[in-house]
C-alpha cells in the first residue's frame, strides 16, 4: 500500500495536470469502486477540477460544483490520464502503458477536450467517492486521522504528546497507527528508528527526550527526501509519470538484512514487530532500554 510520499508524489503530478479541465462523461464498471449519492450528473458532469489535494494517504479532486472526488488507491490501484500526454501513477502493470479501458479499469472519466482519466484497479479495494466538499472532513477516516508530519506548524512537542495514550504500546506499532500521526508506513518507520537508535519495540514511554527529538527529525527528514525522490516503489508503486521511485536507493535500513549498517558496520538484521517485518541494527538498536 502507498504511504505518505508516494500518495504526495502522485498528488504533484495530478495537480499538474488535471486542473481547468470540465467532466463530460462517467463510466463505471465496477460499482464498489465508485460510491456517490447519485448526482453525479448535476455535480461531476460538467464541473471543472480546481485542484488536488492529500490527507495522509487520501487524494481529494476537488471540483468547482462544491463536490470532492476522495480517492484511495489502496494495494493495486492506479490513476492513468490519457491526453495530449500520458502519465501513469499507481501499482505498475501493463495498464500504465497499454490501451485503456482494459480488464482492470473500474473507472473512466472523459474531459471535454477528450482527454480522460482512469481509475485501474486489479483487487478491486480502492475506492472514488464523489461528495459534497464540506462533508469531507466528517468521514470517519478524516475525523480519527492524526496530524501531516511535515505540516509546518507540527512541532516537536505536538509529536510526542500525540503518542501519550500510547503509552504501553511498542514505538513501531504507535507510528503505523494512523490516529497517531498522519501516513507513516511500515518503510518510514523502520528508517526514522534507525535514524533515531531505537529499538522498534521498546514502549512509548521508555523514550528519552534526546530520543524523541531525534525521531521527530529523522521521522521528517526522511519522508522529505522521499517526496524528493518519488517514494521508495518497495514493490509496486511508481510516481505520477510511471516512473519508481528512488528512496530505497537511499534506505539505510529498510530491506537491506545481511548488509553492514552504514553508521557502524553491524549486520542488518530483520525481525517481526507490530506484525510486521522489521530492520533494525541490532548494535545500535537496543530492546533493553525499556524501562
Amino acid at each position: 500500500m502507498p504511504e505518505l510520499p508516494e500518495v504526495e508524489t502522485v498528488r504533484r503530478g495530478l495537480v499538474e495536470l488535471l486542473p481547468g479541465r470540465k467532466f463530460k462523461k462517467l463510466t463505471v464498471s465496477n460499482l464498489k469502486s465508485f460510491r456517490s449519492s447519485g448526482e453525479e450528473d448535476s455535480f461531476l458532469i460538467g464541473a471543472k477540477v480546481t485542484g488536488v489535494r492529500r490527507r495522509a494517504k487520501v487524494l481529494m479532486i476537488d471540483l468547482d460544483s462544491g463536490y470532492t472526488l476522495v480517492t484511495h488507491l489502496k494495494m493495486t490501484g492506479q490513476l492513468v490520464f490519457v491526453g495530449e500526454e500520458r502519465f501513469g501513477a499507481g501499482h505498475p502493470s501493463d495498464s500504465l502503458i497499454g490501451n485503456l479501458p482494459d480488464r482492470s479499469t473500474r473507472i473512466e472519466y472523459q474531459f471535454q477536450d477528450d482527454s480522460h482519466l482512469f481509475f485501474n484497479d486489479q483487487r478491486k479495494f480502492g475506492w472514488m467517492w464523489l461528495m459534497p466538499t464540506l462533508e469531507v472532513d466528517n468521514i470517519d477516516f478524516m475525523k480519527r486521522v492524526g496530524p501531516e508530519p511535515l505540516d509546518d506548524d507540527f512541532t516537536e512537542q505536538q509529536f510526542k504528546a500525540r503518542f501519550t495514550r500510547r503509552a504501553r504500546t511498542s514505538i513501531k506499532a504507535a507510528l503505523l497507527d494512523q490516529s497517531v500521526i498522519a501516513g507513516v508506513g511500515n518503510i518510514y518507520a523502520d528508517e526514522s528508528l534507525w535514524g533515531a537508535k531505537v529499538h522498534p519495540g521498546r514502549l512509548v514511554s521508555s523514550l528519552t527526550d534526546v530520543e524523541w527529538h531525534d525521531l521527530y527529525t529523522d521521522l521528517r527528514v526522511v519522508l522529505a527526501l522521499s517526496i524528493e525522490k518519488g517514494g521508495s516503489t518497495a514493490k509496486n508503486y511508481l510516481n505520477a509519470r510511471g516512473e519508481k521511485g528512488k528512496y530505497l536507493d537511499f534506505a539505510r535500513v529498510f530491506r537491506r538484512e545481511g548488509l553492514p549498517c552504514p553508521r557502524c558496520g553491524a549486520t542488518i538484521v530483520k525481525l517481526r514487530v507490530a506484525g510486521r517485518g522489521t530492520h533494525i541494527c541490532p548494535q545500535e538498536q537496543i530492546l533493553e532500554k525499556v524501562l
